[in-house]
């Protein structure tokens, strides 16, 4: 049966959420003189970033940072505000994108460092862009049912090599213009951590509770972005299009049963002004309802949703609706409803 898949939570809410921006500013004008001679050749001037995609800037973490440093300062972070302490976890789940190895699990090292129980289970959730959303879903759902009392989610991504990688490539005499509009996208990522702790409503009625949500599949789309650690290749429009049609898919039917088309804030994966300004139009939302974080600090892949959630955190009131919004690699979309 096509369609959306929906779901409620009865008794989750968000007790924290944090963002750790990585140190490093890298604007896009530092990329252009790398890419001087490139530019040259391909007959692109300086400014295309900016000027096509929004992003002035980008975050690199420092030499010998890693992005698990960055994901066990989030969450230790994210712990304190919360007064939770790490051995009342449950549940923690990491959905960077970032990898080291196939295998163990990159969250076991964050288990470890910060020194959670033997009884909290821990994973990777990978979904492209989504995987933080779908690991609200899943502690949300693992909270409601009575499972766990606390989560915590995790994320960090760090585009320092991917894109130096991407940049010496485009450097080579022997790319082509066509090898830079693969690449661009890889030019628009950025750095940075967030971590949220989701617990049981019923106990923390200061919380945020979540309250709903749906997702949709466009899997027949699973080619148009495809990234390794070395470089990723995208058809940009391509995926520009078929994104914003699920979404608009996904989006007409929750209309159906979710009351969103006017909610207070809406918290979109954050990738550049162009899938912004396209997705706002498409929706219907209103644009002073969407905080920003990609012009200076690029897209944080999976970080980027709940980073902008946390960055905007001073001006929510309580009682706010307030919808994340994502479109993911592969292609997935998803939307869950927090009441603040």
């Amino acid at each position: 049966m096509n369609g959306n898949a929906s779901y409620r939570h009865t008794n989750t809410a968000v007790l924290s959420i944090v963002a750790v921006e990585a140190p490093v500013v890298v604007t896009s004008a530092d990329v252009d003189a790398r890419l001087e001679s490139a530019y040259q050749r391909f007959g692109v001037r300086a400014g295309v970033l900016e000027g096509l995609a929004g992003i002035r800037e980008r975050r690199w973490w420092d030499e010998g940072t890693t992005f698990i440093d960055g994901a066990v300062t989030a969450g230790g972070k994210a712990l304190a505000q919360s007064g939770i302490e790490a051995s009342r976890v449950g549940l923690m789940i990491n959905s960077s994108v970032n990898r080291t190895y196939l295998e163990p699990s990159t969250a076991v090292a964050m288990h470890h460092r910060l020194d959670l129980p033997t009884s909290a289970v821990n994973f990777d959730l990978s979904n492209a862009c989504l995987g933080f959303v779908n690991g609200m879903h899943l502690a949300g759902t693992m909270i409601d049912a009575g499972q766990i009392d606390y989560a915590l989610i995790l994320d960090s991504e760090d585009a320092r090599a991917t894109q130096e990688a991407t940049m010496a490539r485009l450097a080579d005499p022997e790319a082509t213009i066509q090898d830079f509009f693969n690449e661009f996208a890889t030019l628009t990522l950025g750095s940075g951590a967030a971590a949220m702790v989701l617990g049981r409503a019923d106990r923390h009625p200061e919380g945020h509770r979540l309250v709903s949500g749906i997702s949709r599949a466009g899997t027949e789309h699973h080619d148009l972005c495809v990234g390794d650690l070395n470089g990723m290749r995208t058809d940009t429009q391509g995926l520009l299009d078929a994104g914003l049609q699920l979404a608009e898919d996904a989006w007409k039917e929750a209309l159906v049963d979710h009351d969103w088309d006017d909610a207070d804030r809406y918290i979109l994966h954050q990738v550049s002004s162009v899938h912004t300004h396209a997705l706002c139009e498409r929706l219907g939302l209103d644009q002073s309802k969407v905080p920003l974080t990609f012009p200076t600090f690029g897209n944080i892949g999976p970080a980027a949703l709940p980073f902008t959630l946390a960055q905007e955190v001073d001006r929510l009131a309580s009682g706010d609706q307030v919808l994340c919004l994502g479109i993911g690699s592969g292609l997935n979309t998803a939307f869950l409803e927090l009441t603040w």
